[in-house]
């Protein structure tokens, strides 16, 4: 999962991506309330955490300019105002949950898987399409009981197909999710992450969960279903060049990062 801190205070902001680089979110980081804005605009968040003293702007107005320009990522406030007035005006123009500090770090952590599942649809921890589970607080991934590793990049990929179960994500938005725009690899890429993650579902008894939308991108459906037929020309072995900088990129066996 991808979050937004905006946070101007270094120190602070060096203490709160450590935490939540720890329970595996990716994290990008913005000193401003215009920065955050912009970000908010680029790219797909699945939460931005903003602290509500920032040097341009309040985050009540970061809160109010996203809601007016139909930004919908779920926003959590975090805040040292602990007033009753201060919750209720971030409620009141669309922030989704406000923590104060001082702060417990699993609490924190939890109320934004919280938040995230909430957002997705999900009332419960743990996603489910068919016989795949992947519980959000864990990591852990099974198919029919049967415990499967995956390694870092793929369980995020797996993780987004979930999270957006039933919609087509492009190559662009899987590069989006692992990479947050710096030092992307090849495009192609992605086929061999999906390709790696498909050989251990399938090998764990989940047969055809991923769907190739050929010239769009990949998606996941509650229950197998049939490939759609690859064209002749795209059959055969992926690119050597290809696999190459696949495994310079942590694709292979292994935990979860």
């Amino acid at each position: 999962m991808r979050v937004l801190l905006v946070e101007p205070d270094r120190a602070m902001m060096g203490k709160e991506v450590s935490q939540f680089q720890a329970v595996g979110f990716m994290v990008d980081h913005a000193v401003s309330g215009h920065d955050a804005i912009a970000m908010l605009k680029l790219y797909d968040y699945d939460i931005a955490v903003v602290e509500l003293g920032l040097p341009d702007m309040e985050g009540h107005d970061v809160v109010r300019r996203c809601r007016a320009a139909r930004i919908a990522t779920p926003v959590l406030i975090l805040s040292a105002q602990g007033s009753a007035q201060a919750k209720v005006k971030a409620f009141s123009i669309g922030a989704d949950d406000y923590v104060t500090r001082p702060y417990d770090p699993m609490e924190l952590t939890a109320r934004m898987q919280a938040v995230i599942r909430r957002s997705k649809g999900y009332s419960e921890p743990t996603l489910q399409a068919g016989a795949l589970r992947l519980s959000l607080d864990s990591r852990d991934v099974s198919v029919n009981g049967r415990s499967v590793h995956l390694t870092g990049k793929e369980y995020m990929i797996l993780e987004l197909l979930l999270l957006r179960k039933g919609m087509v994500l492009t190559k662009d938005a899987f590069l989006n999710h692992l990479y947050g725009g710096m030092d992307e690899p090849e495009m192609k890429i992605i086929d061999v992450f999906v390709c790696k993650l498909r050989k251990k579902l399938q090998k764990a008894g989940g047969e055809n969960l991923i769907t190739t939308v050929w010239g769009q991108g990949y998606m996941l459906k509650d229950d197998a279903v049939a490939a759609i037929p690859m064209p002749a020309a795209g059959k055969g072995d992926i690119a050597p060049h290809v696999a190459a900088r696949a495994a310079s990129h942590g694709v292979g066996g292994g935990s979860v990062a």
